[in-house]
């Protein structure tokens, strides 16, 4: 259906209330580009609630997208595109009201691992992603001079929740830590549920299905 609006100015609602302005640049099966006069969203479908044709009188900026997407790729599809930003300075949002900064090193099955100077090493969720912003190919986050890519020390495994078993027994923050339940020791993964014990020793069991981000403190 995006096709249609290919070169069109559109109001996107994304999922948690997000409002989103731009001029649509390409579509895929599961994904568009939209550009919002400053930066290349990619956006998955699958969070856009409702969207609609802006009104030439409601908007009078001039969106000029540059003749070349950031991300270059033979075909658009989201996966496809997660792959071509690997090595890419992005912002990656999920939810709340702040978004990550950092490198995409590792494309698994339902994950991809995420390198941020600021959280480290975090494992994203593919299915919470509302949008990714890639930055001009000579940007850097924060300025930093010497950024390295640390690799993750162990092997990855190729779903998110035989990931987080190999985090069994080791302390971790659940989505920014958001909340204080969100915060403990990882105690056991069994279909597709989390058992964390928090500081004070209770033990909280959460869907992984709902987990957005998880990182090592």
């Amino acid at each position: 259906m995006f096709l249609d609006f290919v070169g069109k100015t559109i109001d996107v609602e994304i999922s948690g209330g997000s409002l989103k302005r731009g001029v649509v640049i390409e579509s895929g099966s599961d994904l568009f580009v939209l550009y919002d006069g400053r930066n290349f969203n990619y956006i998955p479908y699958v969070h856009i609630q409702r969207f609609y044709e802006t009104k030439k009188e409601e908007d009078d900026t001039v969106y000029d997208p540059p003749a070349e997407t950031p991300i270059a790729t033979d075909a658009i599809s989201y996966r496809k595109i997660l792959m071509s930003a690997k090595g890419l300075f992005v912002q990656v949002y999920v939810t709340g009201n702040k978004s990550v900064h950092g490198y995409l090193t590792s494309i698994m099955n339902d994950y991809f691992v995420f390198h941020s100077p600021v959280y480290k090493t975090m494992f994203i969720s593919m299915n919470h992603v509302k949008w990714l912003i890639p930055y001009p190919a000579d940007a850097t986050p924060y300025s930093l001079e010497n950024l390295s890519l640390k690799p993750v020390a162990t092997a990855l495994a190729r779903s998110l929740e035989e990931q987080l078993k190999k985090l069994e027994n080791q302390l971790v923050i659940l989505d920014g830590g958001d909340k204080e339940e969100k915060i403990g020791l990882l105690q056991r993964v069994q279909d597709y549920k989390i058992a964390l014990i928090t500081a004070e020793g209770n033990p909280i069991y959460w869907n992984l299905e709902h987990i957005k981000t998880i990182q090592l403190p």
